[in-house]
């Protein structure tokens, strides 16, 4: 069995996690997972367990075969496995895949019968996906799988003692971070290491290596028994990474150059090139909602970073929250002392207030130019803007258009913009437009315990410039259809890719040129030497097809896309409609098309294979409770979220508004309160508040909600969820859930999913999502006790009548803010709210939503208006006081 291969940094690798049975890994075939409790609804009854026995299903074979034939990977992963039972069951077939690969093809072979996943335009496709998700299924076959990853998972109902082949295949372009088994680089190998999180004494002798001069072949076939010695694996299980890394001989001028049947493809990496200086202006939000662990995060990161700084570079920092500060005005060598200093100007960050980054942007922009005419800079170096956010802008400058406008206008092609994204809250499409017109690129920087790594990983990357404004030029006369041959930066350890399209098969004059601007000018230029694939490997072990037809098709496509999201309309249009026809017509799966998989001899409808853009991952980060479970976004446009949690806290989103509305809810314990009341779709949800279990010694009575009542009248179906437990009633049947569960029921009207100690997701059919989480607390906290929050989402397809607490806000308000001043807390300024004809006094500040960061929350900036509410409700607080759990006010 060959294996490719997951994630890798620096050097050409990857890894992949072997898995075979039952487990969590990149590659998964088996039956339903029965570590949860699968509950299907049918017609007549509300509730109907099944489960399937794992040892019924036996895979035959895992195959990873993974072919790289000039940087471009083709890997294959065929798996086949038999339904031992005497009745039919699911088969389960996983895969994790890097997210920059196409898919191109998938297929499932069921006794003699190929069924072979189909590539269409995604908005074709949209039909098939929409009436999959109406019956209730799952119909996204892709999902995010962690940073780098994206997981294809699909399952077929295999008849008693049936055989089941599962193919996928997939190509990417590897830009010095990935690898494989099959190798073969005529300009030449200089190394190939293999290692493994799972191998032992006894498994390392299975590994079979052969390297030559220009390919490489790496073999890894284990029999059961032999896997059965994995110390660290459950009984014949492989469960882990495989990991190959490799590197090619780099030419030290012109680079390599390959031409095969018609088409070409040039790297260029040259070596032994000096470091150009580097100017940065580091502009580094301090708003409120970077506080606690983002902003201590942020301060490590930062100290570590002006610690890399070289002697010759300069540089400056700017803040911005409200308002903007700076260490200092005007960019600084980078000497022992100013770096120091630096560090401890960093060392005493502290985050509050706004988010401001039109002005910040403006500021940095400021300070180059100033540098550059006053000739405090090297003639010879590289400008650049270094902006960590995490939040969208709601002071200064909020509208976006604009904002990016302003900037790109000050820059004026002058210098580089690179955005940092931090956490789910930022509007990643904006950042990512806003460094690519800007000669820059953006970077998700994800909220976890290693944020600084990926800050200090980051900057790594582009701290060593070696040239500017790159340029390879050939024959205009020989080549047509070349992908983008001019390049702003080349940074170190960074590696240049075109490719391109020959008029004709003449080669004897096809010279090759490169300028570039660096510490000195960079020129080469040189003919390009052609190798006759076909001598050299006339069995074609590793040439798959036309691979530099698909490497140009590959490149073409990506850039295309990147332009469909910049510069005129007119540009996008063009640019998206040619990308559309090439991803069609070399059947790969990308932003613009669909796979759509069709189950045989099922009249489910048919499971859609899309390729998630960074907005769609980050999307399905950020609302799903649950990753096991919860479906990707797909074709569903961002909607705001409501919620009531902690004691109690209502916040209302206004995405549209690029803000939140928030007020809390103070009423004496055991009050029950509607928050939503639609009487044309018959839904209806109360709660009840619950006080601690004693008075705290600032004398204030905290309460919070600790009982929900929620209807369906149209549908039937009534559920009670306490902080103990969930009971559904329907029909006159009642079915009582635990939190200690993890139960899925997927009904014609009802999808629930309980994860076990966390969160109740209810979704009913054609209409609104619930979410609710259960917050724990120790049993003998001296005042706390256990208690929920509720969100709603898709609250747009409430009736235009909803009412309540929280349901009076589902399709919006209006309201202007005006009169920005200091409040009683420094970082919390009062604002004059006009909001249904009433002037109210608010306050800036913010409020935590739970639902991806159950213990501490991430908080959401919003404008909080006093007195329970007093002005933005419509009447009183008291007003939707009500009598019983399932009464109406």
């Amino acid at each position: 069995m060959s294996g490719l291969l997951g994630v890798g940094h620096l050097l050409l690798w990857g890894c992949l996690g072997l898995l075979l049975g039952l487990g969590h890994g990149a590659v998964l075939v088996s039956p339903e997972d029965t570590g949860h409790t699968q509950i299907t609804n049918g017609d007549s009854r509300i509730l109907q367990k099944r489960s399937t026995d794992k040892k019924m299903v036996e895979v035959h074979s895992l195959t990873v075969d993974c072919t790289v034939t000039a940087r471009f990977a083709h890997t294959v992963i065929t798996s086949k496995a038999l339904n031992k039972a005497n009745s039919s069951q699911e088969i389960f077939f996983a895969v994790e895949l890097p997210k920059t690969a196409f898919i191109t093809n998938f297929s499932m072979e069921i006794e003699g019968r190929e069924y072979v996943g189909v590539v269409k335009e995604k908005e074709k496709a949209k039909k098939q996906y929409e009436a999959a998700v109406k019956a209730g299924q799952t119909a996204a076959l892709v999902r995010a799988s962690g940073r780098k990853m994206e997981k294809f998972s699909v399952s077929v109902n295999i008849a008693a003692l049936s055989n089941v082949t599962f193919t996928l295949t997939y190509e990417e372009l590897l830009q010095r971070k990935r690898i494989v088994t099959n190798i073969y680089e005529p300009q030449g190998i200089t190394q190939v290491d293999v290692e493994s999180t799972f191998l032992s004494n006894e498994l390392l002798p299975l590994v079979e290596k052969t390297v030559t001069d220009t390919k490489a072949h790496i073999l890894f076939s284990p029999t059961l028994e032999q896997q059965s010695k994995c110390p660290n694996c459950d009984e014949t299980i492989i469960n882990g990474d495989f990991i190959v890394k490799y590197d090619v001989k780099r030419e030290k001028s012109l680079g390599d150059l390959q031409i095969v049947n018609g088409y070409f493809v040039h790297y260029f990496a040259p070596s032994d090139l000096r470091r150009l200086p580097l100017n940065v202006v580091f502009v580094i939000d301090t708003s409120g909602s970077m506080s606690g662990r983002k902003i201590v995060q942020t301060r490590e990161a930062m100290v570590s970073i002006l610690g890399d700084l070289h002697e010759e570079d300069h540089f400056s920092i700017v803040l911005f929250s409200y308002g903007i500060s700076h260490w200092k005005p005007t960019l600084q060598q980078a000497t022992n002392q100013t770096v120091e200093e630096a560090k401890n100007f960093i060392r005493s960050l502290e985050a509050s207030g706004g988010t401001n980054i039109n002005d910040a942007g403006l500021t940095a922009v400021e300070m180059l130019h100033t540098a550059r005419r006053n000739e405090q800079v090297p003639q010879r170096s590289a400008d650049m803007i270094i902006l960590l956010t995490d939040g969208m802008p709601n002071s200064g400058e909020s509208n976006l258009a604009k904002l990016e406008k302003n900037i790109q206008t000050a820059i004026g092609g002058n210098m580089s913009l690179y955005c940092l994204g931090f956490g789910n809250d930022v509007d990643y499409p904006f950042l990512d437009s806003l460094s690519k017109v800007n000669k820059g690129f953006a970077r998700r920087i994800y909220e976890d315990s290693d944020a600084a790594l990926q800050l200090q990983g980051f900057y790594s990357e582009v701290s060593s410039p070696l040239l500017m404004e790159v340029e390879l030029k050939y024959p205009t006369n020989t080549v047509d259809l070349l992908t983008t041959n001019h390049f702003n930066h080349l940074f170190s350890g960074q590696e240049i890719i075109v490719a391109g399209h020959l008029m004709d098969n003449d080669v004897d004059n096809f010279l090759v040129e490169v300028f570039g601007n660096g510490y000195e000018d960079f020129q080469a230029q040189g003919q390009a030497s052609v190798l006759d694939w076909t001598v050299t490997y006339p069995d074609e072990m590793y040439i798959f097809g036309d691979f530099t037809e698909r490497l140009w098709a590959y490149l073409t496509i990506q850039q295309l896309l990147d332009k469909s999201q910049t510069g005129s309309t007119e540009d996008k249009d063009s640019s998206k409609a040619k990308a559309l026809e090439m991803s069609l017509q070399y059947n790969f799966v990308t932003p613009l098309t669909s796979m759509v998989v069709t189950k045989p001899e099922s009249d489910d409808p048919p499971l859609v294979a899309d390729k998630l853009t960074e907005a769609q991952r980050q999307q399905e980060e950020k609302m799903a409770p649950s990753r096991h479970y919860q479906p990707a976004p797909h074709y569903v446009p961002h909607t705001p979220t409501y919620w009531v949690d902690s004691d109690p806290h209502f916040l209302i989103e206004l995405p549209d508004r690029e803000d939140a509305l928030c007020f809390n809810i103070n009423n004496r314990p055991g009050s029950i309160f509607t928050l939503v009341k639609d009487k044309e779709a018959g839904i209806l949800v109360n709660g009840q508040i619950i006080g601690e279990k004693a008075i705290q010694p600032d004398g204030q009575i905290r309460t919070y909600f600790n009982r929900f009542g929620i209807v369906h009248k149209s549908f039937g179906v009534k559920l009670e969820v306490s902080t103990r437990d969930i009971s559904v009633f329907q029909d006159g049947k009642t079915d009582k859930l635990v939190w200690s569960e993890t139960v899925v029921l997927l009904g014609p009207n009802l999808n629930l999913v309980l994860t076990k100690e966390r969160s109740l997701t209810l979704t009913f059919k054609d209409s609104v999502k619930f979410v609710i989480l259960l917050h724990k607390v120790w049993a003998k906290h001296p005042y706390h006790r256990d208690f929920l929050g509720f969100y709603t989402l898709d609250s747009h397809l409430m009736s235009p009548r909803v009412h309540g607490l929280l349901g009076q806000f589902y399709h919006g308000i209006d309201y202007e803010v005006s009169d920005l001043r200091p409040g009683e807390a420094p970082d919390k300024p009062d604002a004059t709210m006009f909001v249904k004809g009433h002037q109210l006094i608010v306050t800036r500040g913010w409020q935590r939503d739970f639902r991806t960061n159950l213990k501490d929350g991430e908080k959401i900036p919003c404008w909080f208006i006093h007195n329970n509410g007093t002005g933005l409700l419509d009447g009183e607080a008291d007003d939707y006081l009500v009598s019983g759990l399932f009464q109406t006010f």
